[in-house]
């Protein structure tokens, strides 16, 4: 679900980080401990050659993908996925996994929502799928009433904007209200229609899977000329892929920088040893501490919080993510700073990463 986050403002350094361990531990929290087995999550980290994963070999790894990047793009996308999908049809095997995304435009005025979203067409071992993703003026999640004022604005071009989607892609998919949400069904029996990404409106995102593989193709190309022949940044996700798979598709459809992304097993005190492989350019994710405000003040509005550590640049952020926010926004920031210990900003997560 759509979530509030802020991060914050300086960078730190593992002592500091260790020090908030400490500082949350003495609140009646409780922090991951040095020897705590977690998970962290690799992401944008840049390579020069798929091999290079080998430099992590010293933790247990899951969801490798190889991510090909094509910025200012301007090419043909039915061309560049029909590339990606036949070699997909060579190297494909249980568990393998490929897309690729393009930005898509919707016209007309929007004030709830941006006019600019985000597809995926991808390819699985048994089907292929459509996944659509608006983004919204601001994240108001499920547990939030501050666009109660506004909901009807927010709902109205909620199916607006997904009307829009499966128009273009000619798709069995009614956008309909039901309880003051937008919900999405579909009257195709032979189909799977995932909704996420769900804020106070409804979902912000739906997966169309079918058992054939070609049938998007054409459609996704419609969608991508939305964008206008504008550059674009142009993704490919390769998912459990060999390394000669990974090289054949270099080989098929050159030209695009590499970056990795997977999450690792380790215990918590490895983080700032996997960050020195993956740093400067790569980013690494791990949760701290997760609680409820009421463990802290059972007066406040109840609230689910993580604290997470960010591995960037040269050392590392911490962020705090939650479901909703417990107190009027002017508080937030004043309050989350008396808790870590440190001035905070209010930083929503990248809407596609």
């Amino acid at each position: 679900m759509r979530e509030r986050r802020w991060e914050s403002r300086a960078t730190f350094q593992w002592d500091d980080v260790s020090a908030l361990s400490g500082r949350l531990a003495g609140l009646g929290l409780r922090p991951a401990t040095r020897d705590k087995e977690i998970i962290g999550y690799v992401e944008e980290w840049p390579v020069t050659a798929p091999r290079e994963i080998d430099r992590l070999d010293a933790w247990p790894k899951e969801d490798v993908t190889l991510v090909h990047i094509r910025e200012n793009w301007r090419g043909d996308f039915f061309l560049l996925a029909g590339a990606y999908h036949t070699c997909f049809q060579r190297n494909k095997r249980s568990g393998t996994y490929c897309s690729v995304s393009h930005p898509w435009k919707m016209q007309g005025r929007w004030l709830t929502h941006s006019p600019e979203g985000m597809f995926w067409i991808g390819f699985r071992d048994q089907h292929s799928f459509i996944r659509v993703r608006l983004q919204t003026a601001e994240v108001i999640t499920p547990d939030e009433t501050r666009g109660n004022d506004r909901r009807d604005l927010w709902l109205e071009e909620r199916q607006r904007a997904f009307h829009s989607a499966v128009s273009l892609l000619d798709l069995p998919i009614e956008a309909r209200l039901k309880n003051e949400k937008l919900i999405l069904e579909t009257t195709e029996p032979n189909a799977a229609l995932l909704c996420s990404w769900p804020d106070a409106f409804g979902p912000c995102q739906f997966e169309y899977n079918v058992p054939d593989a070609f049938e998007f193709l054409v459609p996704a190309g419609r969608l991508a000329a939305t964008w206008g022949g504008e550059p674009a940044t142009v993704r490919a996700y390769l998912t459990g892929f060999s390394e000669s798979a990974l090289n054949d598709f270099e080989t098929s459809e050159p030209g695009a920088r590499h970056a990795y992304r997977c999450s690792v097993h380790c215990r918590f005190n490895e983080l700032s040893e996997i960050f020195s492989v993956i740093s400067p350019s790569g980013r690494l994710y791990a949760t701290l501490c997760e609680f409820q405000t009421r463990e802290l003040s059972p007066a406040m509005e109840n609230a689910w919080i993580i604290i997470g550590v960010v591995g960037t640049g040269d050392g590392f952020r911490i962020e705090a993510r939650l479901n909703r926010a417990p107190l009027p926004e002017n508080e937030m920031d004043g309050w989350l700073e008396t808790l870590l210990g440190f001035p905070v900003s209010y930083v929503p997560l990248p809407p596609f990463p």
